[in-house]
């Protein structure tokens, strides 16, 4: 691939405190600090409070059909909640929960036992030690703003730490935080 040409498609492990733009704002961090390539753009956005996989490319046509809820890629998340998932809560997930901007579309929801070998977080989340965490994977395939935190605070569970562990094949395998790979 000649240098003048961007690459076709990055997967970034995006750390906590980054946003999903290579400008940093206030208090968070920008791409700019771990990504170095003219001509790339973010496909979909990631919280800066969130972690993991983000896409980045320089194909328009690619970029539009990651981001794109039209297309309902599906993304997996691994969700750390304060409580512990019942069998009710995870059957909501699964049919789709009632938001402020109406119904989601049904996910695939279960608990991971044992929870995913994840990297520590800077900072740490907080924890009570009066009540339990749990892991959840969750799988959707729409993106509206915090959708996945808003999800699980229907059902009872409210999200500690998000991590975006795949879009679509594209998945987190082999990426440190703050790494990326083409």
């Amino acid at each position: 691939m000649p240098s003048s040409s961007p690459p076709h498609l990055i997967r970034f492990n995006k750390p906590y405190g980054v946003l999903s733009q290579f400008t940093p704002e206030g208090r968070w961090r920008g791409l700019k600090d771990f990504i170095d390539i003219p001509g790339v753009y973010v496909a979909g956005r990631l919280d800066a409070d969130s972690e993991g996989l983000l896409l980045l490319t320089g194909d328009g046509k690619l970029q539009a059909r990651i981001a794109d809820p039209r297309f309902k890629m599906e993304k997996i998340y691994w969700v750390q909640v304060e409580g512990v998932p019942t069998e009710e809560a995870l059957a909501a997930l699964r049919g789709g929960v009632q938001l402020n901007d109406g119904p989601t579309r049904p996910a695939r929801a279960r608990l991971l036992d044992p929870p995913p070998e994840v990297w520590v977080r800077e900072p740490p989340i907080r924890e009570r030690k009066s009540i339990p965490t749990a892991w959840i994977e969750l799988a959707i395939s729409e993106g509206r703003n915090r959708q996945v935190r808003r999800m699980t605070a229907a059902v009872g569970l409210p999200t500690l730490r998000l991590i975006r562990a795949a879009i679509g094949p594209h998945t987190l395998d082999g990426l440190a935080p703050g790494t990326w790979r083409e």
